[in-house]
């Protein structure tokens, strides 16, 4: 099981990539919002903005958070950091349920670009 240093490891490295991308993807990443992501096994969640094609973790909270995010991500540890390496696909881990994404229609339509 991924720690929450791993976890926060991840994010980091999923901030850098996004920064890093161009085209299509870093148009995708360059929006301005409240964001969360739920660490369903460690019963933690990680709140920020996603700001610039970039992410900024705020803070780490135990348990769900108090106010929705403008984007959710809910999914276990193990799968945050196997995604951010290239060897879990979000496409099909979000398909399967492994992966949950909540945000407004726009946003999901935007960030498809990134999936």
């Amino acid at each position: 099981m991924a720690t929450i240093e791993e976890c926060r490891t991840a994010l980091e490295k999923l901030s850098d990539n996004m920064a890093s991308a161009e085209g299509d993807v870093r148009t995708a990443a360059a929006l301005d919002r409240s964001l969360s992501c739920r660490i369903t096994d460690l019963d933690i969640t990680f709140v920020g903005r996603l700001r610039d094609g970039r992410i900024e973790v705020l803070d780490t909270l135990q348990g769900p958070p108090a106010e929705k995010a403008q984007i959710r991500l809910t999914m276990s540890g193990d799968d945050l950091v196997a995604m951010v390496n290239g060897e879990l696909n979000f496409a099909k881990a979000w398909g399967s349920g492994r992966v949950k994404l909540e945000a407004g229609l726009r946003d999901l339509f935007r960030l498809r670009t990134l999936l």
